[in-house]
């Protein structure tokens, strides 16, 4: 019996090490990091501490050229009630919110303190700014874990340029294995994907931290099986042995947190802060997105059909910023934000004045509301027809636009 329970015991452990040893990193970002002394680095690569995977998203802001001729706002001055002239100002951003996979960049540029060049799988290179710590000197550390001097950390004045490429799958990384589960929401929506809590912790050898019985605990994202928020200022974890234990006092668990994201390959990334957020279970991941599965994007195309029988068909540009497939639409549903690629976009509809369905092209559809994406802040669908044509189309004249694949 004793002889029996040792060799389960030894079998066990050369599987877990063998899991270890061989865990597929394919799905991590890989690449060349060149720094600005000429210093070149290769390896897994953890970027701003919450970005790890390709099919984790870029973050910043894009200068916008709109083609809207009245993107001025019309304000009539008056003095003691009576009109005595006009004042025209500009109303529209020249910038806006932006992100994309990393899965779709070729190369990173960083061009001084708040700003980096991307050049994509396609060609076409794309300059974003600030506008979130992914890009900047407010970036939290680009770290590379490289296959002769092991992990090394740079700060973003540091780095000249990243080179990504598809990594070994058999690499082992010191961060341990993404985190992957079922998020279910206070509404009881469930969504699940890669994890990423607290925009910080990603991996099964990151810590969470709280306070327990007047003790600090942290404890590994391995020994955790589920999370389940208690109040506003704790959560519930059952751990994998089976035991529970409440942790308060951080921004881990609490509404401090600066919220618990998933990301789904069919749709994007789904945002839940703490006030909705109900339960997240890990689970064992599937293969993981490796970069081939990212193109590089292209052009918008689809059909726009109008409230008055019309369609057009052609290159969409959509709210007069979006144009390419690896763009972002956003929007929110029940107290959760979605960032969904519109490559996984099969139609939108709009539903009066402040919401619109989204279609993807797995088939499930959500109806979004809060941004100008899908609202009438919306600043106008452009259709270049094959002939040449440009035509545009307001949010209140649009029955649906359906994309193509």
């Amino acid at each position: 019996m004793k002889r029996s329970a040792i060799s389960a015991c030894v079998a066990i452990f050369v599987i877990a090490v063998a899991s270890t040893a061989f865990a597929d990193n394919s799905g991590r970002l890989y690449g060349k990091l060149t720094t600005v002394d000429g210093d070149v680095y290769e390896g897994l690569i953890r970027w701003d501490k919450n970005e790890a995977s390709w099919g984790d998203i870029l973050n910043g802001t894009k200068e916008l050229h709109r083609h809207h001729s009245s993107d001025r706002n019309h304000e009539k001055i008056v003095v003691f009630g009576i009109t005595i002239g006009d004042r025209w100002s500009v109303g529209n951003a020249s910038s806006a919110q932006s992100g994309l996979c990393f899965g779709h960049i070729r190369k990173i540029e960083p061009l001084g303190d708040d700003a980096v060049r991307l050049t994509l799988k396609s060609g076409e290179q794309v300059r974003l700014e600030g506008g979130s710590t992914d890009i900047g000197d407010e970036n939290r550390g680009i770290v590379i874990e490289d296959s002769k001097e092991g992990e090394i950390a740079f700060d973003w004045d540091e780095v000249e340029s990243v080179d990504f490429s598809q990594g070994p799958a058999n690499l082992k990384s010191e961060f341990g294995e993404r985190l992957y589960g079922t998020m279910t929401t206070r509404h009881g929506d469930e969504y699940t994907g890669w994890v990423s809590w607290d925009a910080d912790e990603l991996f099964t050898n990151d810590v969470l931290d709280g306070e327990h019985k007047d003790h600090t605990r942290k404890i590994a994202f391995d020994k955790i099986r589920s999370i389940e928020r208690r109040n506003s200022n704790g959560a519930t974890l059952t751990l994998a042995n089976g035991d529970e234990i409440v942790l308060r006092e951080t921004n881990d668990v609490d509404d401090s947190n600066r919220g618990i994201a998933v990301y789904d390959p069919a749709m994007g990334q789904i945002t839940a802060d703490w006030d909705a957020f109900e339960k997240l279970e890990f689970k064992t991941p599937p293969a993981p997105i490796a970069y081939d599965r990212f193109d590089g994007g292209r052009r918008l195309e689809g059909t726009v059909y109008t409230d008055d029988g019309e369609k057009h068909t052609g290159v969409i540009r959509w709210d007069d910023d979006e144009e390419f497939t690896w763009e972002i639409l956003d929007g929110e549903d029940r107290e959760v934000t979605f960032d969904i690629e519109f490559g996984n976009v099969k139609e939108i509809k709009p539903v009066g004045f402040h919401a619109a369905t989204v279609t993807l092209w797995d088939g499930r559809s959500f109806k979004l509301r809060g941004t100008n994406d899908v609202d009438d802040d919306n600043n106008g669908i452009y259709v270049k027809t094959s002939d040449g044509k440009k035509i545009e189309i307001e949010w209140d004249e649009v029955d649906r636009v359906e994309f193509a694949r």
